[in-house]
Parts: C-alpha cells; structure tokens; sequence
C-alpha cells in the first residue's frame, strides 16, 4: 500500500495564541522530525499543510500577512507539495495551483495517509475521520500531535493528555489505527 505522511499545521502561528503552552512542545517536535525523518529515509512523500486565515490582517497569527503561516522553527521538513486550508479537513487544503490535497493523493496512487500535526482534537482528528470516509487507510500516531489544555462550555478542563486520549478512543477500530511516531510506518 502506498502511502504519504501528512504534517498538518506545524507553524509558527500557534506560538501567538493565548493558549499556547511550552511542556510539550520538545517531545513532539522531536517525535514528529523522527517521523518525518523516517518517512524521507523509505521515499514516502511528506506533504505540508497550514492553515491560513481568509483575513490579511497581520495582526492574525493565522494571516498569511502576519509572517507566521511557516514551518516550526525546530522542524526540518522538506515537503513533497505543500498545501493552504481555511477549513479543519486537510483533504479540502490546496496547493498554489488549486488542486486539493485529496486530488493529490488520488493523482499519486497514495491508498494510506499518516497524520501528525498539530492540534489532535481538531484538525488532526478532522483529517483522519474525512479521510477515512473518503476511502483511505489511517494511521494516527498521536504522540506526533500536539494540543493544549481546554475548558469545556460546564467549565471542566480538560489536559492534553485527555484530549488525546480521547481522540483516541474515538479514532481506534473506526477511522484509523493508532500508533506511536515510532511503529506508524510499520505495516
């Protein structure tokens, strides 16, 4: 089965919102460059997405004129294609020409799609599930995405180790199998 890693979101325009948060941080940037790393060393294309802002406010972190819609500083990636979404599915993202990253994996025979990014719960999970339905196989190593604390409309907070657990739970045996960075691109 042929397949693409996808990074989804690793830029520098979360570094700008309030609720970002340094703890995590090193363990996945080091877990996904390994990843990514991997993936290069088997020819496995490696496609870039982030996610942009309709605004061109600079002061948006997510602007594309606010300097911040770039790779992670740490991370070393050199993409096979990279891709510009508005939406959470990574499958709608497209390239400067127009073609979606769907049409792009279809176009390149890809059968499976391995997500890591950033955040677990909203875009990673988002692709995984679309992908999923859209026919592809899913592998979702979740320590190779990173989240933060949120609070829920009762006011519960909920740790990033929870929410992953809990994207988890819902993901496994439905819409992806689960892994850790080091076993995703075991068959």
């Amino acid at each position: 089965m042929k397949q693409a890693l996808i990074v989804i979101d690793a830029q520098e325009s979360f570094r700008h919102r309030p609720f970002w948060d340094e703890t995590e941080y090193p363990g996945f940037v080091a877990r996904l460059q390994s990843l990514i790393d991997d993936a290069r060393g088997r020819g496995m294309p490696v496609l870039q997405v982030f996610h942009t802002s309709v605004s061109d406010d600079p002061a948006n972190p997510f602007s594309r004129a606010s300097g911040h819609v770039r790779t992670l500083e740490q991370l070393r990636i050199e993409p096979d294609a990279v891709f510009h979404k508005t939406v959470h599915s990574s499958l709608y993202a497209k390239t400067a020409d127009g073609a979606t990253l769907h049409d792009w994996l279809r176009d390149h025979g890809i059968e499976g799609i391995i997500v890591s990014g950033i955040r677990t719960e909203q875009c990673c999970e988002t692709t995984a599930r679309h992908a999923s339905d859209a026919g592809f196989k899913v592998v979702f190593p979740t320590d190779a995405t990173l989240t933060f604390a949120m609070e829920s409309p009762s006011g519960q907070r909920y740790t990033p180790a929870e929410i992953r657990d809990r994207t988890e739970l819902v993901l496994a045996g439905r819409f992806a199998r689960i892994a850790r960075a080091a076993d995703a691109l075991a068959a």
